[in-house]
């Protein structure tokens, strides 16, 4: 967008400039056109009048002095022409001389009206499109003398092109729709970061109002919008936390009573089910704490961290093998992104009895994929299995376990993190698990 701004804005500019250049360089041509008409107009009387009162022997020398120029007096033995019609400029002169002369346009055009000019305006028109013509004069005494009017020279050239002259005018016009441009699109970008931002953490520092009364308008809809989305999740997670909270205390009694249950079977079967509870009420407490973003970000040694969390699910006796090294530093919150890397690995050992942990590193970011041995999913379950209490019909057991709240919970910590979750089924077989996150600069 920046740079459509900076183009439309300056090809406007030039635009709107070049047109009135091209306005002012016509008027100036015309006014030019008509100052010499004027001179050539004084300049043919003058060279007229002053060859009638010669004597007719000294005129041939006046002759070949008034024989130069742009306005040109000459001896002719062509007659008087008299068939064509006056032209505006003869007719002026006629006026002008009175009724002892007698002038007679010719057919004959000048061959200098054709020749183009030479100009260092690129807005100059390319032929003289003043007076450029030929008449016969009669004067008192009967000798006939032809009259030329031609343009005027052309000027000599010039040692600076016109273009490097106009360099210092289109330099200042790019520089003031860079500014423009800078002053238009900062406070959308400040928009767009702020919305980023607000994605990656709600309670992020509200948008400044300053700039135009549009941008302020628009930058306090914003924050009242973060708030209100920020109110709604608080109300939602505490809701979700309370209830969560408040079961634990009725099924704890559930448990100790159930040991009075003298049937075996009958008291196995209801702990199996009052644990089954239990897991999914602790698990809905994770959720609400998965959209929890009180806690400090900092940043983390990725490396560390995925050591640390596979080196417990070994120790707890799962089969985890980490490979490969990133070498990288991530912006985060420690406990959230280590419960959004234990859900993936508990995940694909729950369902695919291991989980080979590979990282590597990409260009601004790292690459965890988790592959299990399990039998995958299904494409048209690959969404789905990201919805909160969502599980594929042929986990249900009860060796599995699971309420379907551990890819959600991944999923929302990534997010809130800036990165990226996604599902494919290993050519090999087996279900991959691809974490992408990003990278933490420093001076970020």
């Amino acid at each position: 967008m920046t740079g459509r701004v900076f183009l439309v804005l300056l090809l406007g500019i030039v635009a709107s400039a070049a047109l009135t250049q091209w306005l002012a360089v016509g008027e100036r041509t015309r006014a030019l056109e008509r100052y010499r008409d004027f001179h050539a107009l004084e300049r043919a009387e003058q060279l007229i009048t002053t060859a009638d009162v010669l004597p007719e022997a000294s005129r041939p020398t006046y002759l070949r002095m008034a024989n130069r120029g742009t306005v040109r007096l000459e001896a002719t033995d062509m007659p008087l022409a008299t068939a064509l019609p006056p032209t505006e400029f003869s007719s002026v002169l006629q006026q002008r001389l009175g009724e002892g002369y007698k002038l007679g346009p010719l057919a004959e055009h000048p061959a200098a009206c054709d020749l183009p000019r030479k100009s260092n305006n690129i807005f100059a028109p390319t032929q003289w499109r003043g007076t450029c013509e030929t008449m016969n004069v009669r004067l008192h005494d009967g000798q006939v003398l032809k009259l030329s009017v031609l343009p005027p020279r052309a000027p000599p050239p010039s040692a600076h092109s016109e273009l490097l002259a106009m360099l210092p005018f289109l330099l200042s016009i790019a520089a003031l729709a860079y500014l423009v441009t800078r002053m238009t699109v900062r406070p959308l970008k400040q928009l767009a970061q702020a919305a980023k931002d607000l994605g990656n953490d709600i309670n992020h520092a509200p948008v400044v109002l300053s700039g135009a009364a549009e941008i302020r308008q628009a930058s306090a809809a914003f924050n009242a919008m973060q708030a209100r989305i920020r109110q709604h999740i608080m109300q939602r997670t505490q809701m979700l936390a309370a209830i969560t909270h408040d079961l634990q205390t009725p099924l704890t009694r559930l448990r100790l009573r159930l040991e009075k249950v003298s049937d075996a079977e009958l008291q196995q079967r209801l702990i199996d089910d009052l644990s089954a509870m239990q897991q999914m009420v602790k698990e809905g407490l994770d959720l609400a704490r998965s959209m929890d973003t009180t806690e400090t970000m900092q940043a983390l040694d990725l490396d560390a961290l995925l050591d640390s969390v596979c080196s417990d699910a070994t120790d707890g006796g799962q089969q985890v093998e980490l490979r490969g090294r990133a070498a990288m530093a991530l912006m985060g919150r420690p406990l959230a992104i280590r419960r959004c890397l234990v859900n993936l690995i508990d995940n694909a050992v729950k369902y695919g009895h291991y989980a080979n942990v590979t990282v590597e590193r990409m260009v601004g970011a790292a690459r965890i994929r988790i592959r299990d041995g399990g039998p995958g999913i299904d494409q048209d379950q690959m969404a789905r299995v990201f919805e909160p209490f969502y599980r594929i019909e042929t986990s249900r057991s009860r060796e599995s376990g699971g309420t379907g709240l551990g890819l959600t919970i991944a999923r929302n910590i990534a997010e809130q993190h800036g990165a990226n979750v996604m599902l494919s089924n290993h050519a090999d077989g087996g279900l991959e698990v691809t974490l992408i996150v990003p990278e933490y600069y420093a001076g970020a």
